[in-house]
C-alpha cells in the first residue's frame, strides 16, 4: 500500500447528506422568521461546521436560538435518507483488507457522525471518527489531525486525506500530508484548484484508481 493511514471527510464525500441538511434549514429559519433558504445556498454554506454555516443565515444575536432549533429537529430526523455515495462503501472495504487504517476527519458533530457511520454500516471498517465538539478544534486546524494521528497511532509521512473540499486540502496541506479531492460534493473542481488541491477527481472509482491503485467493481453502487 502507497498509504498506511487515509482519512476521509464525510459529508460530499462518503456520503451525501445534503437533503437531510437542507431539510433541517428550511425548519428552522422560518421559526425565526427568514426565509427557508434554497438547496443551492446551504450547499455552498456547509463545510467550515454548523456554527459557521449558520451565521451566513442569521445574526449572532439569534444563533443560539437557531443552533437550539436546528439541533432538536436534526436529532430526530438525521438518518432519513442518508446514504453512501457510489462506491464508498467498496472502496473502505478494499482499503480495510489491504491493511490501510481508516478514520473521518469531519467537521461535522462527532456525536452525528458516529451515529450515521453506524447506521451506513462502515463503522466496523474505521479505527476513528473525529468530529465537531471532540476536541477544540476543526479542519484546518492542524491540531485536529494531529490529534487524530495520536489516537490512532499513525504517522502522517504515510497518510492522505479524502475529500471534497477546500478545508480539506487546507487541513493536508498543513498537516504536510497529500489530499485527494473529489468533486461530488460542495465544491467544484475550478473551485478546489484555485484552494490549491492538486489531485481532484469526479468520483470515488476514478480518485480510488490514481490514490490507491485500486479498481471498484461497481463503481456506481454504494454499498
Amino acid at each position: 500500500m502507497r498509504f498506511q493511514t487515509a482519512l476521509f471527510d464525510l459529508d460530499g464525500t462518503l456520503l451525501d447528506h445534503l437533503p437531510a441538511i437542507h431539510r433541517s434549514y428550511a425548519h428552522t429559519l422560518p421559526q425565526l422568521g427568514r426565509p427557508a433558504p434554497s438547496r443551492e445556498q446551504v450547499r455552498r454554506a456547509i463545510g467550515g461546521g454548523l456554527e459557521d454555516a449558520m451565521r451566513r443565515f442569521v445574526p449572532e444575536a439569534e444563533l443560539a436560538r437557531a443552533l437550539a432549533i436546528y439541533r432538536a429537529y436534526w436529532d430526530r430526523t438525521m438518518l432519513d435518507g442518508v446514504e453512501l455515495m457510489p462506491g464508498a462503501g467498496e472502496l473502505l472495504r478494499l482499503l480495510h483488507a489491504q491493511g490501510c487504517t481508516l478514520a473521518v476527519l469531519t467537521n461535522k458533530h462527532g456525536p452525528s457522525s458516529r451515529r450515521l457511520c453506524e447506521h451506513l454500516g462502515i463503522a466496523p471498517l474505521l479505527r476513528g471518527v473525529f468530529g465537531a465538539l471532540d476536541t477544540p478544534w476543526l479542519k484546518p486546524d492542524p491540531r485536529f489531525t494531529a490529534h487524530a494521528f495520536a489516537t490512532l497511532g499513525a504517522d502522517p509521512a504515510t497518510a492522505c486525506l479524502v475529500g471534497d473540499s477546500p478545508f480539506d486540502a487546507e487541513t493536508a496541506r498543513r498537516g504536510g500530508f497529500p489530499s485527494f479531492l473529489v468533486t461530488t460534493g460542495t465544491h467544484s473542481a475550478e473551485e478546489l484548484r484555485s484552494a490549491g488541491a492538486e489531485h481532484i477527481y469526479p468520483d470515488l472509482a476514478t480518485l480510488a484508481r490514481a490514490a490507491f491503485a485500486t479498481e471498484l467493481t461497481n463503481p456506481t453502487a454504494p454499498a
